[in-house]
């Protein structure tokens, strides 16, 4: 059965409160399976015989503003896709004081490419891989030019950004699992990523 986890945007912020044990029970409502929550910024992993992440997204997020009576866009990856997120050569550069990933759901167009990569300068350098873009910031995150912009506004699309730490744990606490092939135990292939 795939493991999901869901990055959800708003939880916690803006005054939107929500404790983790009623978040849990919420994603159980939906027949979700092994629900756990990790950290209280909107990170939810669980198990469900889906294959159709869009058609998950969905649900999830209906249910949750129908819930909680705010919208809180969501965002799947798999164990593998998130894994795989780290493999970015983003993630390399030691010149970057923290570097912020942020999680789309589909990839930016080309325009919206061109937008983002017009913020650039001395303390802000962006990647873009597919569905995720990586904010290399030099300094601290408020004292950047970038932070009164922000990603969403920058590519005019919905997005939710966690600091590269909080996947790193992610990825750590809920490692890629093996799965089986042809009647052999096989380790994932991690594709590789290249910087755009």
């Amino acid at each position: 059965m795939p493991r999901y986890v869901a990055l959800l945007r708003g939880i916690n912020l803006g005054g939107h409160t929500v404790k983790m044990d009623r978040l849990k029970k919420l994603f159980e409502e939906l027949g979700l399976k092994n629900v756990e929550t990790f950290i209280a910024s909107g990170n939810v992993v669980f198990e469900s015989a889906s294959k159709n992440a869009g058609a998950l997204e969905k649900k999830i997020a209906v249910h949750l503003e129908k819930s909680l009576g705010f919208p809180a866009a969501t965002f799947l990856r798999t164990d593998q896709e998130l894994a795989a997120v780290l493999e970015h050569e983003a993630l390399g550069d030691f010149g970057a004081q923290t570097v912020y990933i942020a999680f789309l759901f589909e990839r930016p167009p080309k325009e919206s490419h061109a937008k983002l990569m017009a913020h650039r300068s001395e303390t802000d350098d962006f990647h873009v891989n597919e569905r995720e873009v990586y904010w290399l910031c030099k300094t601290h995150m408020s004292d950047s030019p970038f932070f009164r912009v922000g990603i969403e506004k920058a590519l005019g699309m919905k997005a939710t950004v966690r600091n590269a730490t909080t996947v790193a744990k992610l990825v750590e606490r809920y490692p890629m699992r093996r799965q089986m092939t042809g009647g052999q135990r096989q380790a994932v292939k991690r594709p590789g990523r290249r910087a755009t």
